[in-house]
């Protein structure tokens, strides 16, 4: 305990003399730098130019600490930069899907109104919303029903050819029962031989030709369109042309593209007129046939 008191007494006073050294120094130095006077303004370059230049080693950490905030700000700047561009590149890969959804939209309607049909057939053009996509019934849904006059049986087209009938009609929608469907069945007739067909679905790509009159005169690559027999369908509407599968059935390449149904157009079609009584449904005899004159000669 002596020795610490005795210790204590010694560096008392040395803290003190030496905090008021520190003291009157730094006081000393203010009012150098406060002096406004020639020989002051001398004393204090003098100063500068003796100590400044030696402590460039001191202030070497401060710089470089000064120059890594400096890239640590700019790594943070091209950072956000970065994740900005990256914001804009995905929506201009948006906005580009939605182009290409456009221009393809625009394509196919120009198609639908590029395709030449009979001037007394109106027609409706209807998006598809959504397709049965069973292997047992092959048939898409679109978005115009009974509000816009649409009725059971009208024909659809694409933009090239014929697709299927209306099967199911609701007020806002209707459904369309394709060519490709096993409960299909059409009237067709092959050009240029004119030989006369029924266009069967069986859930394939290329739908099957029964009954023909004369298979003999048809020919792959043959034309394929619509009869008008029975009042099923507008005659001369473009159906595909003939094929020949590996079994030697004579099958039809359609000429609508299935794999892009986007927009169908429904042909009007005339009412046709339902029999109100069973006794219509038989055909109206024949009118008499004249009777001729006797011939001469012969006993009347």
């Amino acid at each position: 305990m002596a020795r610490d008191n005795g210790s204590e007494q010694f560096t008392r006073p040395l803290r003190r003399v030496l905090v008021g050294g520190l003291v009157l120094l730094l006081l000393a130095i203010f009012m150098i730098w406060r002096i406004d006077s020639p020989r002051v303004e001398q004393l204090r370059a003098a100063l500068v130019d003796r100590f400044v230049p030696s402590f460039g080693w001191a202030m070497a950490p401060v710089t470089k600490a000064a120059a890594m905030i400096d890239d640590a700000q700019s790594y943070v700047r091209i950072y956000e930069q970065n994740q900005e561009l990256r914001r804009e590149l995905q929506q201009m890969r948006a906005w580009k899907e939605a182009a290409l959804q456009l221009e393809q939209q625009n394509a196919r309607l120009l198609d639908l109104n590029q395709v030449r049909l009979d001037p007394e057939l109106t027609h409706v053009t209807g998006l598809v919303l959504a397709d049965s996509g069973s292997p047992f019934r092959q048939s898409v849904l679109l978005n115009v029903g009974l509000r816009d006059g649409i009725r059971d049986g009208w024909a659809t087209m694409d933009g090239v050819g014929l697709v299927g009938r209306i099967s199911g009609v609701g007020d806002q929608t209707s459904r369309v029962i394709l060519l490709t469907d096993s409960n299909s069945r059409i009237p067709v007739v092959v050009q240029p031989s004119g030989q006369k067909a029924i266009l069967s679905g069986d859930n394939s790509g290329a739908p099957v030709m029964e009954f023909l009159e004369k298979p003999d005169l048809v020919r792959p690559g043959d034309r394929v369109v619509t009869s008008g027999d029975g009042s099923v369908f507008p005659a001369d509407l473009l159906v595909g042309e003939v094929a020949q599968s590996p079994d030697r059935r004579l099958r039809v390449r359609l000429a609508a593209d299935y794999g892009r149904l986007e927009f169908l157009r429904v042909l009007r079609m005339r009412e046709r007129s339902v029999p109100a009584e069973a006794g219509a449904l038989v055909t109206p005899p024949l009118p008499p046939t004249p009777e001729l004159p006797p011939i001469e000669g012969t006993a009347p």
